[in-house]
């Protein structure tokens, strides 16, 4: 009985040692013979061990080898392959790494713009992985440490590869162990290539889509490394990702909340947070690198699930950095992107604060763009970042010498977490309304609002003439033809039932009833304007009571739409007498010898965005910063003490935005009025003497 597949191979890893893969084909390239090439050479790839026959799949190998043997040039590339010796014996695991990580860069910058979304650019990668790994004196130190690697987003690998090759430069007895995902399968196959070749285990780096299918759903890392797609959109998997928000909260990925769906950028920074390893009793806890474009930075209000990422993020203590890059910078994109820095297992004059970067004008230019990439940063360039990030140091900012005309500078700033918080509160301002029952406001209730108000007023200029007190509302045939074609040409927007409503006669006889009650209060109030609500409103119960006189909910709104207006100049109108002390902060105000509240103005409501300030209770904080900030411009004004914060109950929403470029804005003043008119003068004086030229 033969052993099954798994189990063979078991024993021929074992006994090929240090091997990843084998191949068990009596054959090898030099010998596959010209005639039968492709047979051959198909009969001798299914011969490798399973993960190495998974690659060539997913490369589409035997499709891509039909397309050479067509074109009769599959025996040539096999030759030369079989005369070029890749042996274990010639080339080092490590070598060969480094060979096949060369084929890779070559690919990925020849594929330019398509090149991005699976692979990221060497001086972004070697950046990236300085800042992460550089704060680990074991991982870079000491003999035989273990650490564990992952990206969720693998591409092609480079990250992994660059985060294993930066240990072992400096620790070449260290252990470091890969883990990935990718959904790509062509970009999957390249990076599992490219760990078979270092002799990682290539069981860790699968295949799917990491959001709704998180293969290493029970790991934990001690680093991460991620370039995410810019603004991907995770419509397709919205399902399952509110699934696991609203049932697991924070036992799942996703506790602090969602994003927008057009953008999932967050939704990976979650997933590398889910998979920090917990702070053990040496300190070893994890660091996370991510790429991010501007959008996770500010997008997204206070109690937004943008936001309220942001708050988990820095409320944790879990970001220590953020490196703004140059514009130019990857292959398939020009906007401007961050790098962000997470741990948990911050050094302590790191507790509580960020170090935000700005190397956005540090960069050289490339002599040859590659798609949308026009800069790179020299290895200069990424120490001076790197180190100014070890150092924990704000640094003004600095013009760097460079050879090209380019002018380069850096600056950095350190700022308390809380300084990116804020808490939004409401503000609310009183409701001030005139009023009159006026012949013409009256005479608009004999329409309906909207969406039947202008095509009744069309319809009744064109046929209300003609109809009697019996009549009124009603059509003959010939009329309900040409106001169908009168709503057809120009009502387009109205849908079949509200056609069959404005040709029947019930909406038209109730409009009138309504209109004719406004006309019996008319007879009542009288038609003078008041400039008090509260007066009038007092007035109109009455006129209603004694005339007997009932208006459905539905006909006093249209009925006071119809007869009241916005006034600033008006009286504000009360909502309800209470029996409280004053107390106008919170919109509890003394008038005319009662203490009321007003009727809120939605139109007037406001926000003001509060910074949080630890130093101070949350009570003394508002309404400080409303006595100096609001009630001196507006007195009626008053804070809305409802709208209150999810988390902690107080009054106001808390919101967190790091809005990196304002923090770093430079004043550039214009130039002076009197070198513009030269230069102005100078130019119209070289325009005359063009003309005078042709006039000649």
């Amino acid at each position: 009985m033969p052993l099954p597949e798994e189990a063979k191979e078991k024993m021929l890893l074992k006994a090929t040692e240090s091997l990843s893969f084998f191949n068990t084909s009596e054959l090898d390239l030099s010998s596959l013979g010209q005639k039968n090439i492709r047979a051959n050479l198909s009969n001798y790839i299914q011969h490798f061990s399973k993960d190495a026959r998974e690659i060539f799949e997913h490369f589409k190998f035997d499709e891509f080898t039909g397309l050479l043997d067509d074109a009769n040039l599959l025996y040539k590339v096999v030759q030369k392959f079989a005369s070029t010796d890749l042996s274990p014996q010639s080339i080092s695991n490590h070598d060969m790494g480094l060979v096949f990580e060369e084929l890779i860069r070559r690919f990925a910058e020849s594929s330019n713009e398509t090149a991005g979304e699976h692979f990221t650019p060497r001086d972004i990668v070697r950046l990236t992985t300085g800042l992460i790994f550089s704060q680990d004196d074991d991982a870079l130190n000491k003999e035989g440490v273990i650490r564990t690697i992952y990206d969720p987003t693998a591409g092609t690998g480079g990250f992994l590869s660059s985060g294993t090759e930066y240990v072992y430069e400096h620790n070449p007895e260290a252990v470091m162990r890969v883990f990935g995902q990718e959904l790509n399968p062509e970009s999957y196959a390249i990076c599992k290539a490219d760990m078979l070749i270092k002799g990682q285990d290539v069981s860790r780096i699968k295949l799917g889509n990491t959001l709704s299918n998180d293969q290493l759903a029970y790991e934990k890392f001690d680093y991460m490394l991620s370039n995410p797609p810019f603004g991907v959109d995770w419509k397709k998997i919205e399902q399952e990702i509110k699934d696991e928000h609203e049932q697991k909260g924070f036992n799942g990925r996703f506790g602090a909340g969602l994003p927008r769906v057009s953008d999932g950028s967050l939704l990976f920074l979650m997933h590398l947070i889910s998979k920090m390893r917990d702070v053990d009793s040496t300190g070893q806890g994890s660091r996370i690198g991510i790429i991010l474009n501007g959008s996770p930075l500010f997008t997204g209000s206070a109690g937004s699930g943008e936001s309220e990422i942001r708050r988990y993020i820095l409320e944790a203590d879990l970001l220590e950095a953020i490196i703004a890059l140059p514009t130019d910078m990857f292959y398939n994109t020009g906007i401007a992107t961050y790098v962000w820095v997470l741990s948990n297992k911050k050094e302590t004059d790191r507790k509580g604060k960020v170090h935000l970067i700005n190397a956005a004008n540090l960069s050289s230019k490339m002599r040859k763009s590659l798609g949308s990439k026009r800069n790179y940063l020299t290895d200069a360039e990424i120490k001076t970042i790197t180190q100014n990030y070890g150092a924990f140091e704000a640094v003004d900012t600095l013009t760097l010498d460079g050879e090209s005309e380019q002018q380069k500078l850096f600056s950095s700033k350190i700022f308390n977490s809380y300084e990116f918080g804020y808490r939004r509160v409401t503000i609310e301002r009183p409701l001030r309304l005139s009023a009159q029952l006026s012949d013409e406001r009256i005479a608009t209730l004999r329409f309906a609002p909207k969406p039947f108000n202008a095509v009744m007023q069309k319809v009744y200029k064109s046929y209300g003439n003609d109809w009697t007190e019996s009549s009124y509302g009603t059509f003959n045939d010939d009329q309900h033809v040409e106001i169908r074609a009168l709503i057809k040409a120009e009502f387009s927007e109205l849908k079949e039932k509200d056609i069959k409503t404005v040709l029947e006669p019930k909406l038209w006889l109730e409009q009138r009833a309504l209109m004719r009650k406004a006309e019996a209060l008319q007879t009542k109030i009288g038609t003078a304007q008041f400039d008090d609500f509260n007066i009038f409103d007092e007035l109109l119960k009455q006129a209603l009571k004694d005339g007997n006189i009932k208006l459905e909910a539905k006909e006093k709104k249209q009925f006071l739409d119809a007869t009241t207006w916005k006034n600033s100049e008006a009286e504000p109108v009360i909502n309800k007498v209470i029996k409280v002390q004053e107390n106008q902060l919170y919109g509890q105000f003394s008038y005319q010898g009662k203490v009321v509240e007003f009727v809120q103005d939605g139109d007037l409501r406001d926000a003001e965005n509060i910074a949080l300030d630890p130093s101070q209770n949350t009570t003394n904080l508002i309404e400080s910063y409303f006595k100096r900030e609001v009630q001196p411009h507006v007195p009626d004004a008053w804070i809305n003490a409802d709208k209150r914060d999810a988390q902690d109950g107080e009054i106001g929403i808390v919101g967190y935005e790091i809005p990196f470029n304002r923090h770093f804005y430079v004043y550039q003043p214009p130039r002076d009025l009197a070198e513009i008119d030269a230069d102005l003068d100078a130019v119209s004086r070289e325009i005359m003497a063009l003309l005078q030229e042709v006039h000649s």
